[in-house]
């Protein structure tokens, strides 16, 4: 059986330590909510800010009007969510991704330099 870490680089996610408990990385989908509100309260307050309650979101990331962010959620660092964005909650986004206009997504985990650019649905 192939484990997560033989698929996935998990240097490349906050998510790993979640990850790492279950064979398959799908199975810790049910745990995600959790971990993202254990996980944000610890994150580093010079880098992350708590925008609204159980929205934790990288200093630097750029977030356009119109967009649209459910919590419980975390946006990694230099990350930019765009218009018409649609983050439904129990959402882990990495560093230096794009989530692009139209896109939707819920309980999912999206690793670092992730695009989606536009017109998705990831959950």
């Amino acid at each position: 059986m192939i484990c997560a870490e033989e698929l996935f680089d998990l240097s490349h996610t906050l998510a790993a330590p979640l990850i790492r408990q279950y064979a398959h990385p799908w199975e810790c989908l049910p745990f995600l909510k959790e971990f993202i509100l254990s996980l944000g309260p610890t994150l580093p307050k010079e880098l992350f800010e708590e925008r609204e309650r159980h929205i934790w979101i990288a200093k630097d990331a750029r977030i356009a009007p119109f967009s649209s962010i459910a919590a419980p959620c975390i946006i990694g660092r230099e990350t930019e969510i765009r218009h018409g964005a649609f983050i439904r909650g129990s959402a882990l986004i990495g560093e230096k991704a794009v989530i692009g206009n139209s896109t939707e997504i819920k309980n999912a985990i999206l690793f670092d330099g992730v695009q989606a650019s536009h017109f998705n649905y990831i959950g």
